[in-house]
Parts: structure tokens; C-alpha cells; sequence
């Protein structure tokens, strides 16, 4: 059973994902994502990110979806997160793609404005994460690698420290 951290941290996600509030995540929140994203990001070739958007909600729909309604509700997600700890490939492979998603430029690393623009898309609103960079960015090179992003991802995800850098995955609770 999910902890209250985890509970907090997932409906966070959660209520940003779900764009028309409804209580549901369906594909169409995932398309809204993309295209909040594709907006911050101006013009360009977008498919890559598209793909990476509705690939997260074609994973999240088949571990979750237990009615098979084509939605899914905060306690499905959670009861899929209760599962993480025991599949940490399902974790690191969503982390993967995110990355690819958040690192704009591909050079393999994440800036801290690219860490912000992430933020922004999901709070739909500019947010300050002049703060919160520096605690994710364990060796304080200014950039998040594969591999120090998937640690956090995994953290969000799969932990419950509070204390945790990975907390901060999404912002402060």
C-alpha cells in the first residue's frame, strides 16, 4: 500500500496530468502535456517528444488500467507504484524517455534550464527551481546525467524519503 509520501507525490503528478480535471488520466492529458510542451519549446520538429508523451500514457494504460475503461485513476496508479521497488527496469525505461524528452538541446546531460522547462510544463505556470537544481545535481556540475537523472526518477517513483533528492523530481510538495 502506497505511504502518504508517495500518495502526495503521485497525486501531484497526477493533477497535472490530468488536464480537464475530471479525475482520470486518458490519452488525451497525455496529448495536452505534449502539446504544453511543444508550445514552451517554439518551432521544430516535435514528433520525438510527441512519441515519448503517448508512449508514458500506452505504458501507464497497460500496467494500470484494471477495468480496462481506457482510464486510469489515482488509486490504479498507485496500486502500479506499490510494484515499482520489484520493477525497476519499468522505472528506469520511463526515466530514459523522459530524459530524451527534457534534454532539448541532446548533448546527454539536463541543464538547469531545461530542469525548468520541465517543471513549467507540468505546473503549466513559470515556477521558480532555482532552489531545487542544485539539490538534484548530486556532484554539483550544473547538469543532470542518464545516470543521476534516473537515480531521481527512480526515487520519485520507487522511494519514500522524504529527504530524498528524487523527491524534488517534480517540484517541492
Amino acid at each position: 500500500m502506497a505511504t502518504d509520501l508517495q500518495r502526495r507525490k503521485i497525486s501531484r503528478v497526477f493533477a497535472a496530468l490530468d488536464a480537464n480535471s475530471d479525475g482520470f488520466l486518458e490519452e488525451g492529458d497525455f496529448a495536452a502535456l505534449a502539446a504544453r510542451w511543444i508550445e514552451v519549446r517554439g518551432p521544430g520538429d516535435h514528433q520525438l517528444l510527441e512519441q515519448i508523451m503517448l508512449g508514458w500514457w500506452a505504458t501507464l494504460l497497460a500496467a494500470s488500467d484494471l477495468d480496462r475503461d481506457n482510464k486510469v485513476t489515482l488509486d490504479e496508479v498507485l496500486l502500479v507504484v506499490d510494484q515499482l521497488p520489484e520493477m525497476p527496469e519499468a522505472v528506469t525505461g520511463t526515466a530514459a524517455a523522459m530524459f530524451e524528452a527534457i534534454d532539448e538541446n541532446q548533448d546527454g546531460l539536463i541543464s538547469a534550464a531545461e530542469y525548468r522547462q520541465l517543471i513549467e510544463v507540468w505546473n503549466g505556470r513559470p515556477t521558480d527551481t532555482d532552489a531545487i537544481f542544485p539539490a538534484l545535481d548530486a556532484d554539483g556540475d550544473g547538469r543532470l546525467s542518464h545516470e543521476e537523472f534516473g537515480d531521481l526518477w527512480y526515487e520519485f517513483w520507487a522511494g519514500d524519503d522524504a529527504d530524498a533528492p528524487g523527491t524534488l523530481v517534480f517540484g517541492p510538495l
